[in-house]
């Protein structure tokens, strides 16, 4: 084998990887695309996790601040809609898990609602996510009322 006829074979073997490059990055962008972006929607749903787990401790502080179960409740209410405005897509629902509230100690939460996350991606998947707190309630306050 000559050195001309060795040169015309690489040359051969350069044109038939002519744009090949080009198939490569049109086969994998869409797929790097699509896994950052599933990247960020669980990104969310962790962030979702955070702001109510948030949420529900800054519900039981705020319930356990008042002198009766009524202004607890409404209160709790408001801390959490407060906290998850921009986390949750639909209504934001807190329930009073602790026994009592004249008598009691303790003053506990559950709040949870559904949280946007694989929405993103074009998945629409429902994820309803709670996280529950309970706080002491403040002897020294309920004595004043």
């Amino acid at each position: 084998m000559d050195v001309s006829s060795l040169c015309r074979r690489m040359t051969q073997a350069r044109r038939d990887d002519r744009g090949l490059s080009t198939v490569e990055v049109v086969i994998l962008a869409p797929v790097m695309i699509l896994f950052i972006l599933v990247l960020v929607a669980f990104g969310q749903m962790v962030e979702g996790r955070g702001a109510i787990d948030g949420a529900a401790r800054d519900a039981a502080r705020a319930g356990s601040l008042q002198w009766d179960v009524g202004n607890a409740m409404a209160e709790a209410r408001k801390a959490a809609e407060a906290d998850l405005t921009d986390v949750c897509t639909g209504p934001v629902t807190v329930t009073k898990t602790s026994a009592g509230f004249a008598d009691a100690d303790l003053f506990s939460v559950e709040v949870s609602c559904q949280v946007r996350g694989l929405a993103m991606v074009g998945l629409d998947i429902k994820t309803r996510m709670s996280g529950s707190f309970t706080a002491p309630l403040d002897p020294f306050k309920r004595k004043a009322g």
